[in-house]
């Protein structure tokens, strides 16, 4: 009983500093792409229209990953996250778009194309997690 509490207890404390990893990963990323889009504002066409594309998505998923620290319930946690994994598929798809387009040198998005992609798994394993320890609850 008392190993299965330490357990508990470690675990918690694993994912609350995931959750902190996440936290402070998502709005450097938030950060970069916003420097992104400044630079591809400057010009007018195509890059112009796309930033305000990556910028929304791009953004979104450090603030629905801050809306999650503040859920009522795991159900709530678990939306907001999937909305965030959601926002960074787009972001990831946005990225890839600027850099095949060559609208942005492509070496100098795969950086942050590399961050979206460990972003994404990043939230796709706390959502695994957090559906597997609700039915472990249950």
């Amino acid at each position: 009983m008392q190993n299965e509490k330490c357990n508990e207890m470690r675990e918690g404390a694993v994912e609350n500093q995931r959750q902190k990893d996440i936290d402070q990963r998502t709005f450097a990323f938030a950060l970069r792409i916003v420097r992104l889009c400044q630079k591809l504002d400057e010009k007018p066409g195509v890059g112009r229209t796309l930033s305000k594309q990556v910028l929304r998505s791009g953004t979104s998923i450090g603030a629905n990953v801050e809306e999650a620290q503040a859920a009522q319930s795991r159900a709530d946690f678990a939306s907001k996250l999937n909305i965030a994994l959601k926002e960074a598929r787009e972001t990831c798809f946005w990225l890839r778009l600027l850099q095949q387009s060559e609208i942005v040198k492509p070496e100098l998005l795969t950086p942050l194309m590399q961050e979206s992609q460990e972003i994404t798994k990043i939230l796709g394993a706390i959502l695994c997690s957090t559906r597997q320890h609700s039915r472990d609850v249950v």
